[in-house]
């Protein structure tokens, strides 16, 4: 028994130690590569399809800035956190500056590619292997003309060649291949079985970056998406599914199905991947308690939209944030922002408001919902 114990204190100051040294070491990451969907897309879906328009980003950016959301993204709020600028879409081909990393999300993305257009489904054609294919031809480019050509402008425009295996890669990816399950009339018990191929598809990518010399993955879970109007609002559900918080029981337990098997592949990512430090965020619990303790927080009526029209959640899937109708010949808006987005969770029946995000933000970045339970700022130290 003594002898245990003395194994154990000792066990105990060497990870005192440990921490000690990467505390006085945090990471310097030069740049950020991001894949996701609309929880992350900074302008991607905007550029291949036309602007989300206003009132999108009328609370910081004061305009359309490629974000379904009234402001920041949780992307954004990570990527100033590092003293980086807001990531510029791999598809935006004005304006972009990508020397401090890329964003491939797009609204709309799943990891499983879909088989419908955009138009059918609302689901991006950009899933999560194009998005591996933009990335990998985005690294061969900037290898090549970094290395053959002598172009200043070129290269104030790219990041260096040796922060690809410095970034960060950030993932928050898997919501829409649940809620396309859905809404294509699966039962949750056929959308679950086809979780164990999703995740698989995921890991895949993983190795795929990870081969390419990434190292430092910081990946979030899924979402509450039982407790969303778009969803709420289009899938018929018996009153006894609806929970005490009027969210939807049985997709949100699918949600966390999902998450428990994406936590199993990153487990098992960090046995394949020796040299890759994997954290895993539990997005999930952070939404939750926002939007089960709305007033605790600060927010008012969680479950409805602040941009949308009509409906128990201000929601209409046919008239949407910024929505018109012809009345008399004329377009007239009614699918109008609330009076004060800075109190509502929901943005549009769909996303969160910056304000939902910063506060989610707020409550990730120092890693009390990570695994292993480190701040972002160290996320490039294995510790496991």
């Amino acid at each position: 028994m003594e002898l245990m114990m003395k194994a154990v204190m000792l066990f105990l100051l060497l990870n005192q130690v440990v921490q000690a040294r990467i505390s006085q070491h945090p990471c310097d990451f030069p740049a950020i590569f991001n894949f996701g969907d609309s929880n992350s897309d900074t302008g991607g879906l905007s550029a291949a399809f036309g602007q989300a328009g206003p009132p999108h980003g009328e609370s910081f950016f004061h305009g359309p800035a490629g974000r379904f959301c009234d402001g920041r993204l949780v992307i954004d709020f990570i990527a100033q956190s590092f003293g980086l600028p807001y990531l510029s879409a791999y598809l935006d081909a004005l304006g972009s500056n990508f020397t401090h990393g890329a964003n491939f999300a797009t609204a709309g993305s799943t990891i499983r590619p879909q088989n419908s257009t955009l138009a059918q489904s609302g689901f991006s054609p950009f899933s999560l292997n194009v998005q591996w294919y933009q990335f990998n031809d985005f690294h061969r480019r900037v290898r090549t003309f970094l290395t053959q050509k002598d172009d200043p402008v070129f290269k104030k425009l790219m990041p260096k060649v040796e922060d690809f295996s410095r970034a960060l890669y950030t993932f928050d990816i898997g919501q829409n291949d649940l809620t396309a399950g859905l809404f294509q009339n699966l039962t949750v018990e056929e959308v679950r079985a086809s979780v164990p191929d999703i995740v698989g598809q995921f890991k895949t990518v993983i190795k795929d970056i990870y081969n390419q010399g990434g190292r430092s993955f910081w990946i979030h879970n899924t979402g509450p998406f039982g407790c969303l109007p778009y969803v709420m609002d289009r899938q018929l559900v018996t009153a006894g599914q609806v929970d005490k918080f009027g969210c939807v029981g049985p997709f949100n337990d699918l949600a966390q199905f999902f998450n428990h098997r994406l936590k199993q592949t990153v487990d098992q990512l960090r046995e394949d991947l020796p040299e890759a430090s994997l954290t895993y965020v539990d997005v999930y619990s952070v939404k939750h308690a926002l939007i089960t303790q709305a007033t605790r927080h600060g927010f008012e009526h969680p479950l409805r939209a602040c941009c949308g029209h009509g409906g128990k959640y201000n929601f209409n899937m046919h008239i949407g944030c910024g929505g018109k109708v012809k009345v008399k010949g004329k377009d007239v808006l009614v699918g109008k922002a609330c009076d004060d987005p800075t109190v509502m969770i929901n943005w549009d029946g769909v996303h969160y408001t910056q304000a939902a995000n910063k506060w989610i933000f707020d409550h990730i970045v120092n890693g009390s919902f990570s695994d292993p339970p480190i701040p972002i700022g160290l996320a490039c130290h294995r510790q496991y």
